[in-house]
């Protein structure tokens, strides 16, 4: 292989972000140690905001990281990978992210809303990207994950939080009849 192309790699995304529109993080998931602490990390978020805000494009270069990113209303919407990584990938994760948490908010996709949303968000992260690699594209299908109901899920599958609302639930209902 010619010495001027990077190995190939399952792990293409460095980082994704979702701020708002005073440049403050709601949502940050780091996959590299490109960024090794929180400060290192906000300042970089916040020197993206400053070059972002306020331009058209849709994709910088920015410290050596290629990042992507989409704005709506009051929200900014980032995919971060390397700077050898194709833009088009990237784009495709903010794209599948975008129109998933687009979906997940009814078309609402409003800092209001995702914060009311937030933990379906954080999920929709996940199932899109896990430690760097992309496991999901298509928004559709990461729509159809998150949303899954507890009802649906087997006790042993669920977690101690949605056992607990369970159990709460049940006991509501035994009080009321």
């Amino acid at each position: 292989m010619d010495a001027s192309f990077p190995e190939p790699s399952l792990y293409t995304i460095k980082a994704v972000a979702i701020l708002d529109n005073d440049g403050e993080r709601i949502i940050a998931k780091y996959f590299d140690d490109t960024f090794p602490t929180p400060k290192e990390q906000r300042a970089f978020e916040k020197n993206l905001f400053n070059k972002t805000h306020r331009a058209n494009a849709e994709i910088i270069m920015l410290e050596g990281i290629t990042c992507v990113y989409r704005s709506n209303v009051d929200l900014f919407f980032y995919v971060m990978g390397s700077s050898n990584e194709n833009e088009l990938i990237l784009a495709s994760v903010l794209n599948c992210l975008y129109d998933s948490v687009s979906q997940m908010l009814r078309k609402n996709v409003e800092k209001r809303a995702l914060m009311d949303n937030l933990d379906g968000v954080f999920l929709a992260v996940d199932e899109i990207v896990d430690g760097g690699i992309i496991l999901e594209a298509d928004p559709n299908a990461v729509v159809q994950r998150v949303a899954l109901r507890t009802e649906d899920v087997p006790l042993t599958e669920q977690t101690v939080a949605q056992v607990l609302q369970s159990a709460k639930e049940q006991i509501k209902w035994s009080l009321l009849k």
